[in-house]
């Protein structure tokens, strides 16, 4: 009878082979495990990467429309939150301003129209909010602020009015400047620092939203222009004329609030494209769950089975180790014995 042997340098190499085989099959099994999803994308598929692709291109697209999405709700809560710190000063003041300059003394006049210019002040600094240095009332020019500082209007403001000695003419020259177009030197010339409004952001497939609030819109401008005019009789308009400078307080708190109703539509516009946004985003995640899923399902590890081939893979390696503690032990004293 004739007997086949290897060497015991062959046997090293074989049983070295052998473990490797173990270790690697462990070790893919473990990520399966793990992961929940085939080591083998090819095998899973069976080479036909064409679902997947599409699958892992729309996942991309819907990553891509939920970021967008995200920052325009977070653009759009800003833009919520400045106009209503200005409706919130102005709807605080009007009343006080109507009533001093109506029945009130000079005195009440005097305190009243220098609670405004805080307030002028404090509504500019609202418009000039920036979220992730981006202003949000600026149109397209986001790297900038939409509106020069509060002293700036005034001091242009103080200037267009300089001569004028009566409350009409500085009223009337009040309203003309910041109802002034574009290109004739008031304030959307010589104040708003903007551009355009934005175009429509697209948040979804085939869906898309417009922030195109700026700092020129009337309903803001005519606020501005009720605390503008208060303050300009805080710093000292028409003194000596008490009658003129109540004329000017009454006038500014009737147009603070003839510009509230107009500033509450544009604060529900400006809600309208939140609910919008968010509805939208709602509906992104719903169909990226879906397709997730189905992703899922294409390449996903059989958990059961993995766990057995696991189990059956460490059972190989405990063998494997125990065979090779086995044979090192093995002399030719031990088998002459």
């Amino acid at each position: 009878m004739t007997t086949v042997s290897i060497g015991d340098l062959a046997r090293n190499f074989q049983l070295r082979r052998h473990n490797a085989e173990l270790q690697t099959r462990l070790s893919t099994l473990t990520q399966e495990m793990t992961t929940g999803q085939r080591a083998d994308i090819g095998a899973a598929v069976s080479g036909d990467f064409k679902a997947l692709a599409g699958l892992d291109h729309s996942l991309r697209l819907l990553d891509g429309y939920r970021t967008a999405a995200s920052e325009a709700a977070l653009f759009a809560e800003g833009q919520q939150r400045a106009l209503g710190t200005v409706q919130s000063l102005s709807q605080d003041i009007a009343p006080s301003l109507l009533n001093a300059g109506t029945v009130g003394t000079a005195q009440m006049v005097e305190t009243t129209t220098v609670d405004a210019r805080q307030k002028f002040q404090s509504a500019v600094a609202a418009l000039n909010t920036q979220i992730a240095d981006r202003f949000l009332l600026s149109g397209t020019a986001t790297d900038r602020a939409p509106i020069s500082g509060a002293q700036d209007i005034l001091d242009a403001l103080a200037t267009t009015t300089a001569g004028l000695t009566t409350a009409s003419d500085v009223i009337t020259a009040v309203r003309s400047w910041f109802d002034a177009p574009p290109g004739t030197g008031g304030f959307a010339d010589t104040v708003y620092r903007g551009a355009a409004p934005q175009s429509a952001v697209a948040i979804g497939a085939n869906d898309s939203v417009a922030l195109d609030v700026t700092a020129l819109d009337p309903a803001i401008r005519d606020t501005l222009k009720g605390l503008a005019l208060a303050a300009l009789v805080a710093d000292g308009a028409l003194a000596g004329d008490a009658a003129g400078r109540a004329l000017m307080t009454r006038t500014a708190g009737e147009t603070i609030i003839g510009a509230g109703s107009s500033l509450t539509t544009l604060g529900a516009r400006v809600g309208s494209a939140e609910a919008h946004i968010a509805e939208s985003a709602s509906r992104t995640a719903a169909e990226a769950g879906s397709l997730a899923i189905a992703r899922s399902a294409l390449v996903a590890a059989d958990p059961y089975a993995t766990a057995t081939a696991l189990q059956s893979a460490q059972t190989q390696l405990e063998t494997l180790y125990s065979i090779t503690a086995r044979l090192s032990r093995l002399s030719l004293a031990d088998f002459l014995r």
